[in-house]
């Protein structure tokens, strides 16, 4: 569940939440003030403290703004930003419980020097933390809770509005992926308008059409790019928290080709500027990984140096490290780099992934594995059996996909791609397997080197095979000589289970349907 978000607001004349009224007096004569949550602020859990500072000007860019919180011996330097209207932000997500202090710094002297204090308490259920790697090749919550990523594509969830954000967040809920890919900056969504623009417009439309880009695109609109607009990035951040409350993390992609206003083109003051911003503003909610770009080799107005610095902003300015990837369209990133926290792959290619594992050594996602649909396009065609059938691929080598899908839509509402109605049928086939590998037990299946079928485990406790298109009538596992086994007949697109009768170890001949795409889960007894 969603935690509460714990606000103190500081300064002369401004409501302070969770002291007495005493204080807040005294807090209006004081140079430096202090405030504290009156209820605890749940275990990586969102505390925001809200200020009134300087408004002339561009504080954007004129000002900064954090605070040093403090546990004990450590300290944790934190980002503010700057919400609009004199009000300035920054929040923590205490990772630890007990009683945190802080202070904040800043360049202005009516923002610096103010002191406050939170308790931080257990987390509630459903709390499990922020995911982050494990055992090599997998992820797992920061409580010890495996993580296994189902997740979809939704580009334009952040922007695009009601009613659209409230109906794919309920075929969210409703099928139960559990990570969104979504953009940060806008994307043209046909006759729609993003809500808002990330950037403060200067004037109107231009009169003599479009101004050329410094990548060859046009834009018909011209944007102050040192002014970032609060509006559009609490519109998106609303989205996260709806995501949060339900359980689903927050794949959020930071910069993408598929652009009309000039923002993948903007120079690299402005790109960092806009960088360090969503990392202050974003940062402290549990459920955000940063995909620095999506089709990164597409943008082609930065260079592979920028791509490296972007990363390095990222990990500089994120206090908390949420995980760090990059997606490609033809030519992938290399992955080895220390900065990258697992891949983010645009394949299918399933059967190269041992490879890939050793030469990474880190968690695969294949984050576009082509959509189900029926558009003409041919990566947004396949039927809902052939994206069922490319997540079982990839669980069983060891590795992790994300579906997409781009039906026709003839009513005026949006493709899923982008955000809207989930049409399609592989979505809860999807989920099952999810689920499935979930109440067996594992942190996540290795796939053995040279399988005579595909299929991944954990030596000793369980096996998962998938028959592919074999149309298999008996096999003969190979089964540890010593323990006991217990099997079960899997139909993946039916989502059957039906137990085989018996106990197994070693060799074992066991009669199977000899229908293709089936799969058996082998389990220690």
């Amino acid at each position: 569940m969603m935690d509460r978000r714990e606000v103190i607001k500081l300064g002369a004349g401004a409501l302070v939440t969770g002291i007495s009224a005493a204080a807040a007096a005294e807090a209006e004569t004081k140079p430096q003030r202090r405030a504290e949550a009156e209820d605890g602020v749940e275990q990586w859990g969102v505390f925001e403290a809200t200020l009134q500072g300087p408004s002339s000007g561009n504080p954007s860019v004129d000002v900064t703004f954090g605070a040093r919180f403090t546990l004990e011996h450590r300290t944790v330097e934190v980002t503010g930003f700057y919400d609009g209207a004199g009000v300035y932000k920054v929040r923590y997500s205490p990772d630890t419980p007990g009683r945190w202090t802080y202070e904040t710094t800043s360049s202005a002297k009516e923002l610096a020097g103010h002191t406050g204090a939170l308790d931080c308490v257990a987390a509630k259920p459903g709390n499990h933390g922020p995911v982050g790697t494990a055992h090599q090749f997998h992820f797992q919550h920061a409580d010890g809770t495996p993580y296994f990523p189902f997740g979809t594509t939704c580009y334009a969830y952040g922007f695009i509005g009601a009613p659209w954000d409230a109906t794919t967040l309920a075929a969210l809920k409703r099928v139960g992926f559990n990570k969104v890919r979504m953009c940060l900056l806008p994307k043209p969504l046909g006759v729609r308008k993003p809500v808002a623009m990330p950037f403060e417009r200067m004037g109107a439309a231009l009169p003599e059409g479009a101004e050329t880009l410094e990548d060859g695109g046009t834009s018909k609109e011209r944007f102050d790019l040192t002014r970032l607009n609060p509006e559009y990035f609490r519109h998106v951040e609303q989205r996260i928290e709806d995501l949060l409350a339900a359980e689903i993390q927050a794949d959020v992609i930071l910069f993408h080709p598929y652009d009309a206003w000039g923002f993948k083109s903007m120079g690299a003051e402005a790109d960092d500027r806009y960088l360090r911003y969503a990392v202050a503003r974003l940062s402290a909610y549990r459920n955000v990984w940063w995909s620095i770009a999506n089709e990164y080799d597409l943008v082609k107005s930065k260079s592979m140096t920028d791509w490296d610095r972007f990363f390095r902003i990222v990990q500089e300015s994120d206090p908390y490290s949420r995980l760090r990837s990059i997606h490609h369209s033809r030519v992938p990133y290399d992955h080895a780099k220390p900065w990258c926290t697992h891949a983010s792959l645009q394949e299918y290619d399933f059967e190269k992934s041992p490879a890939r594992l050793e030469a990474w050594n880190k968690p695969i996602l294949y984050d576009e594995i082509q959509y189900e649909g029926n558009i003409a396009r041919r990566w947004g065609n396949l039927s809902p059996e052939e994206m069922t059938h490319r997540f079982w691929r990839a669980i069983v080598a060891g590795v992790y996909a994300t579906h997409g899908e781009t039906y026709i839509t003839t009513d005026g509402s949006p493709v899923w791609s982008d955000a809207g109605e989930l049409r399609g049928m592989s979505g809860e086939r999807i989920t099952y397997l999810r689920k499935l590998l979930e109440r067996t037990g594992t942190t996540g299946l290795m796939a053995p080197e040279r399988p005579y079928y595909t299929n991944a485990g954990n030596e000793g406790q369980r096996y998962l095979y998938y028959f592919d298109f074999h149309c298999v009538g008996e096999y003969e596992f190979p089964l540890p000589a010593k323990g006991s086994f217990k099997m079960t007949l899997i139909d993946p697109w039916a989502m059957t289970e039906t137990p085989v009768p018996g106990v197994f170890s070693g060799k074992s001949k066991v009669t199977l349907t000899g229908k293709p795409y089936m799969a058996v889960l082998i389990e220690k007894a």
